[in-house]
């Protein structure tokens, strides 16, 4: 009997040992179907939330304190550069530049006497000079008291839209009571983060799509007119403004849009999603070299009808199997099978596509 077991060993040696060698590399080539990667551009897409600001905007604020006499505004009207808007209490000022023209007037007529004598020595040299600086002096002091009462007006700095006021006639203002906020709204900016990979492709020029969120349906084309001149290190996005036409008055400085932009990214190639295999170091796609089946390692950057982009070092020549992955092994022969190797395909996308 333990010759009978002794042989029985030797058999079962022998299968798993034949077993062993028809999966061996090298052995019958596997049948499988390969086919060549395309190059496709990456859709960028960029969704953000931006806020809008007026193009000028500032806050009034008087040069001096005093009691309102006259509020010549309304909440939402568009006044002129230099119109008046809130006048306070001026009859001090008003007193000071008369008197400022008296004391001109009186420096005036002195310096016209000195100098009517003066060719008969019967004034000095030093007597005109100071003539002179007195008139000077004099003109001066006319010129800030002008300016003192010209700050008891406050005026409009730029042309734009006014808003709320809490000043009424008769309050006591001061240098930090705010009159109103004066916005120029005719275009609008609207700022909104953008990710840093978009930062060559979000220049200035590039037109995104903006729609306010009191109008989603409404869409509106907006052109980048500049962007920030860093990257924030800790988010790692920048700032983009874009300007919007606001003639017909519809939108606000505050407001909040959607901003959209999808355009063509960095050129990768493109296999089928089947080709991609996944074991325990990550995703990897099979390459036929020399007739041999050749594991590449590669990074999935995005998916797209059926067909995943990578970052591998393909090239429009390379044969990836999209058929039989899972039977073959590394160096294992291999025999195409209907092969459906077509020219590289290269698909350019237009900056300004969408969706």
């Amino acid at each position: 009997m333990k010759p009978v077991r002794a042989l029985s060993a030797i058999i079962i040696l022998g299968l798993a040992a034949c077993s062993q060698d028809s999966q061996r590399p090298g052995s019958d080539p596997v049948n499988v179907v390969a086919d060549g990667p395309r190059m496709l551009a990456e859709q960028l897409q960029v969704e953000a939330v931006g806020s809008a600001r007026a193009t000028t905007s500032a806050q009034l604020y008087p040069e001096t304190a005093g009691r309102v006499v006259a509020v010549r505004f309304s909440a939402g009207d568009y006044v002129r550069k230099g119109q008046p808007l809130v006048i306070l209490d001026s009859r001090q000022e008003r007193l000071a530049v008369e008197l400022a023209e008296v004391r001109v007037e009186e420096a005036s007529q002195l310096l016209g006497r000195y100098r009517r004598i003066e060719d008969t020595g019967a004034i000095s040299e030093s007597q005109i000079e100071a003539g002179e600086t007195a008139l000077a002096s004099a003109r001066v002091e006319l010129q800030q008291a002008r300016e003192s009462l010209a700050d008891r007006t406050i005026r409009a700095p730029f042309s734009g839209h006014i808003g709320l006021t809490e000043v009424d006639v008769g309050d006591r203002i001061g240098q930090d009571t705010v009159i109103a906020q004066l916005d120029q709204r005719g275009t609008l900016f609207v700022d909104f983060p953008a990710p840093e990979a978009a930062f060559s492709r979000l220049s200035p020029g590039t037109t995104v799509t903006v729609s306010p969120f009191s109008e989603p349906e409404r869409t509106i084309d907006a052109r980048v007119i500049a962007v920030d001149s860093t990257i924030a290190s800790d988010q790692r996005t920048y700032i983009v403004r874009t300007a919007v036409d606001n003639a017909d008055d519809r939108l606000r400085p505050g407001m909040s849009f959607r901003v959209r932009y999808s355009g063509a990214g960095t050129m990768r190639p493109a296999v089928p999603e089947e080709a991609i295999v996944w074991g325990g170091e990550g995703s990897y796609l099979w390459t036929v070299r020399d007739g041999a089946a050749a594991r590449m390692p590669v990074t999935i950057t995005s998916r797209r009808d059926g067909l995943a982009l990578v970052d591998a070092p393909l090239g429009a020549n390379d044969l990836v199997i999209v058929e039989g992955v899972q039977k073959v092994r590394e160096g294992q022969e291999v025999a195409l099978v209907e092969p459906r190797v077509q020219p590289a395909q290269e698909v350019r996308v237009r900056s300004d596509e969408t969706g």
